[in-house]
């Protein structure tokens, strides 16, 4: 009786120090998770001189070439002067703009931009 609670004990102390060797190695120099991306978020998307721009959480981002029927005008299908759908953030420099007629535009970052590129008249 005794070798079985010697040897159940020591099955304990090695499956305890197991667990905190695990617990523990989570600590300290391990690396940081991905940076989360902010979340989708619904969007009314400027069209009325094509598809050009979209701001997302105090950035600016642009399309290029920019989506327009030629004469800056919404290409068919797109509403005018506004599209609505969710903007997603896909990567640290790409927001994704989807609706429910099925477009998808992918718009990068503007780099220190702080207003939009070209204003709409």
């Amino acid at each position: 009786m005794y070798a079985f609670a010697s040897t159940r004990t020591r099955a304990a102390s090695a499956v305890a120090g197991a667990c905190l060797a695990a617990l523990l190695g989570g600590c300290g120099s391990s690396p940081a998770g991905p940076e989360q991306l902010g979340p989708a978020v619904p969007y009314g998307l400027s069209t009325h001189c094509g598809i050009s721009e979209a701001r997302y959480q105090d950035h600016y981002y642009e399309l290029v070439p920019s989506l327009h029927d030629g004469n800056f005008n919404p290409p068919d299908g797109w509403g005018n002067p506004s599209q609505i759908g969710i903007l997603t953030p896909v990567s640290e420099t790409e927001v994704v703009f989807t609706d429910d007629a099925g477009h998808r535009v992918t718009f990068t970052l503007r780099p220190g931009a702080t207003t939009w590129k070209r204003l709409c008249e």
